[in-house]
């Protein structure tokens, strides 16, 4: 099962945030901003914790994300796994056997085309969706690609999160915190 059948994958926009997801039941955790001086310190923490964290590299202040950065995430930080719109970071996450999560904008057909193009190289082990509020596209680009779906971006409500999920989606990535909190106590995770 994926990320062992956790639904909603926390995502942190701040320090702060990943405190609270270190404290939570949550085992797989999304990083989305951070500086670089401070990944290593977070990795290790997360590690204390028994979280396995995944780090979204394009939003890595200080980190470009070029050859060099996917070499020092994958070799220096080892997440659990990667996410990133950059098809270098995806398959050196691939090669080094990382979960390679390429991020998926759904902003009009071209765009769609274009992300089907990419994914057909690197052939992520999932595709993030974003926005996840647009739960019709699922089973189409999971159709189109064979690869799991999970969705994020502008979700604020249990009800997207469920409809996500009711439309095949394998979780959902929130920053929300109070969603963390609600959805938990519905559900198993």
């Amino acid at each position: 099962m994926p990320f062992h059948n956790q639904k909603i994958l926390p995502a942190a926009r701040t320090l702060k945030q990943f405190e609270q997801m270190l404290d939570s039941p949550f085992e797989y955790v999304v990083l989305l901003e951070v500086h670089i001086s401070n990944l290593k310190t977070v990795k290790r923490e997360a590690d204390k914790r028994c979280k396995k964290l995944i780090i979204h590299a394009d939003l890595i202040q200080g980190l470009k994300t070029d050859n060099y950065a996917a070499d020092f995430l994958c070799n220096d930080i080892r997440p659990a796994g990667i996410i990133s719109t950059r098809s270098n970071m995806i398959m050196k996450a691939k090669a080094k056997n990382i979960l390679a999560i390429q991020r998926m904008f759904l902003l009009d057909t071209i765009a769609l085309e274009k992300s089907y193009s990419l994914i057909d190289q690197t052939q992520p082990d999932f595709i993030e969706m974003l926005p996840g509020v647009i739960p019709e596209l699922i089973e189409e680009v999971y159709e189109r690609t064979g690869i799991p779906i999970i969705n994020g971006g502008l979700i604020r409500t249990e009800k997207h999160i469920e409809d996500a999920l009711a439309a095949g989606a394998v979780a959902v990535t929130t920053s929300d915190h109070e969603l963390w909190k609600s959805f938990k106590k519905k559900r198993t995770f």
